[in-house]
């Protein structure tokens, strides 16, 4: 009973990003996703050199991502999210632009620029909202009629038409601790998956056919299992020093703001809490041996402030 549990359990995603996806005999399951999420077919080209695809574990708590080129030449970046960020969407954006910058020459037409996919998979609690997948893009409609801009442009002698959205990036956020519901989509599927690492015996979702064949944790080996093993007990505790810190940071926010008697003091209260928060979490982190500037990232103290703690 035990060994069918274990055959029935999966990798996490985000460690087979950082692990196993790389590989090119792996791309199907990549493409699977992307597929669902796009809603067309996806082929991957080639994975593409990013400066935050580091194989260090030390960086367990950062990013984790795989930036890719698809048959049509745009480029699609997946991103891990663990914890939660400060100034997460000018983040992504800033990696959007750098993106599109890396990917054009000095000299080049700005007709070589790529149209670029930026897919956050979120495993922290990030905005409000009543949906679980969001989907931005940049457009520009008429404020009377609502209707998308049509630019013209000259290609050899013939005049063509294209809108905003097939040049400028669009963003897909997944998040993954929203999603609460019976799978009925692929795209419930994959939600499923990317949350309990379950899967249908059934399913034909594009991708999780693959992650059932290749994301086995009994195919691992006795070393791959060890660090599996720890990566996940190193987010448990991650996640329980977050929980801890952000409730106890509020409660004294609160407690002060109340004490003062005045909206003032209230936000300083809010403001102070949360500050203590993360200078919870980054001694935690300081702890586990954490790079400095993984610790300044995720908790917005500077590298100054966390020597000091």
């Amino acid at each position: 009973m035990i060994i069918m549990e274990q055959e029935n359990d999966y990798i996490r995603f985000d460690w087979a990003m950082k692990h196993i996806l790389r590989d090119k005999a792996n791309f199907d399951i990549l493409e699977g996703l992307i597929s669902v999420l796009l809603g067309e077919e996806v082929k991957i080209v080639e994975l593409l050199e990013s400066e935050s695809n580091q194989e260090d574990d030390r960086d367990k708590f950062n990013r984790v991502d795989i930036k890719a080129k698809n048959s049509k030449g745009h480029i699609i970046i997946i991103e891990v999210q663990l914890t939660r960020q400060l100034y997460y969407l000018e983040r992504i954006l800033y990696g959007t632009c750098k993106t599109i910058t890396e990917h054009i020459s000095l000299g080049d037409n700005y007709d070589q620029v790529k149209k670029v996919y930026s897919i956050s998979i979120l495993y922290c609690d990030y905005g409000q909202g009543d949906d679980y997948v969001y989907h931005g893009q940049t457009v520009f409609k008429g404020i009377h009629t609502g209707n998308d801009l049509l630019v013209n442009m000259k290609e050899e002698g013939v005049i063509v038409p294209h809108l905003p959205r097939e040049v400028f990036p669009e963003y897909y956020l997944v998040r993954v601790n929203a999603y609460d519901k019976i799978p009925t989509t692929p795209l419930d599927e994959w939600m499923t998956y990317l949350k309990t690492g379950k899967i249908k015996e059934d399913t034909r979702t594009p991708g999780l056919q693959q992650v059932r064949e290749k994301l086995r944790i009994l195919a691992m080996s006795p070393k791959e299992r060890r660090a599996y093993d720890e990566h996940v007990d190193n987010i448990r505790v991650q996640n329980d020093v977050l929980s801890t810190a952000h409730d106890e940071g509020r409660a004294e926010g609160l407690l002060e703001g109340r004490a003062a008697g005045l909206e003032e003091g209230r936000a300083e209260g809010r403001a102070e809490g949360r500050t203590e928060a993360m200078v919870e979490v980054a001694r935690a982190m300081k702890q586990q041996g954490l790079p400095m500037e993984s610790i300044s990232s995720i908790t917005g103290l500077s590298i100054e402030d966390i020597e000091l703690i």
